[in-house]
C-alpha cells in the first residue's frame, strides 16, 4: 500500500503502526509517531491498523547542540 512517511511517499506492506516502525528499524527506539495527525502512544502501535494514503509521522529525538 503507498502512505506519506514523513512528508514522503512510501510504499510498505505493514499491517500496523508497530510493524512499520519495527521495518524501519525503530523497533526498541524510543520515537514519538503520529497517524493523520494524531499522536499514536508505544502501547497501542500494534492496534494500529494502517491504510492506504494515511500519513504517518515517525520523530526520533537528538542530541547534541
Amino acid at each position: 500500500m503507498k502512505i506519506v512517511l514523513n512528508g514522503e511517499a512510501f510504499a510498505t506492506d505493514a499491517v500496523t503502526l508497530d510493524e512499520l516502525c519495527g521495518r524501519l528499524g525503530f523497533a526498541e527506539a524510543k520515537i514519538a509517531t503520529a497517524l493523520n495527525g494524531n499522536f499514536v502512544e508505544a502501547a497501542k502501535r500494534r492496534a494500529t491498523p494502517l491504510a492506504e494514503a494515511d500519513e504517518i509521522e515517525i520523530v526520533a529525538p537528538r542530541q547534541g547542540g
